[in-house]
């Protein structure tokens, strides 16, 4: 795999088995930059530490896929919930 140049938008984009290959790619070659992301996307470390101690497999990239989608579908129902209406005057914005 060539190196995962990833942004939120890219990971959106990206189906499961795309993100898990991204994700694997980053464990070994840039940890870093996978800590970066997790943070930018909101996934809290603790949450990664309990689905990896929870989880019976070796195998910590669909554990953190998963856990990266579900945030990006609870940020996603968070801004539909709270869209505003665009025909909404700009007095009851407020």
């Amino acid at each position: 795999m060539a190196v995962p140049i990833l942004d939120i938008a890219q990971i959106e984009q990206l189906n499961k088995t795309e993100l898990i290959d991204a994700i694997n790619w980053l464990i070994i070659n840039d940890f870093e930059k996978l800590v970066f992301i997790l943070y930018r996307i909101d996934v809290s470390e603790a949450k990664i530490k309990t689905l990896l101690n929870k989880d019976n497999t070796n195998f910590a990239a669909p554990v953190i896929a998963d856990a990266i989608l579900e945030r990006l579908e609870e940020k996603k129902a968070s801004r539909e919930k709270y869209r505003q209406d665009p025909s909404a005057s700009d007095e009851e914005k407020w």
